[in-house]
């Protein structure tokens, strides 16, 4: 149900949160989030068209959110990049099903639904201030944290711990 542009889209936004307003090349967020950089490039492009970020050219250039985390919502990136499509009418145009969606479609309109509503009622902000979870998309804990006044706190992060190699 999610494409892969629309991840590729929050793995980028949730980067640049995490970078607390110091842009970040389009490379170094290719680098962190695994997304080939021609097509982050271009989709980056498109979150400039739609307000989410801004792009600074220069020496100490790159992007930053045009919004805090907090006021900034999944749904928002969503509907930029990919809105989800309700199912409003039969897809298939039966006649005899007028107005009234059929069973399954109105299962997968209530799916559609129900990521619509957690979309929007999750802020950029709760990506990155789960206090009993794992940092995203890197390897160290929280680099910050937010707590809920709006208080932006830094934590020292901490390396992950490397395995032990057995000898044989």
């Amino acid at each position: 149900m999610i494409s892969q542009t629309v991840e590729y889209a929050l793995r980028a936004i949730t980067t640049i949160a995490q970078h607390e307003g110091q842009p970040c090349t389009a490379k170094k967020i290719a680098e962190i989030t695994a997304v080939p950089l021609p097509y982050l490039s271009k989709l980056m492009q498109g979150l400039v068209r739609g307000g989410i970020v801004h792009s600074q050219r220069g020496l100490h250039g790159g992007f930053v959110l045009t919004k805090d985390p907090e006021d900034l919502t999944l749904l928002d990136v969503v509907d930029v990049v990919e809105p989800i499509k309700r199912i409003h009418e039969c897809p298939l145009k039966i006649q005899s099903h007028g107005g009234t969606l059929c069973p399954l479609h109105r299962r997968l309109d209530k799916a559609l639904e129900a990521t619509e509503t957690i979309f929007r009622e999750t802020a950029l902000a709760e990506m990155l201030s789960q206090p009993d979870s794992v940092s995203p998309l890197c390897e160290e804990q929280k680099l910050m944290s937010l707590d809920t006044g709006g208080n932006r706190k830094k934590a020292k992060a901490k390396p992950k711990a490397k395995a032990k190699k057995k000898k044989r």
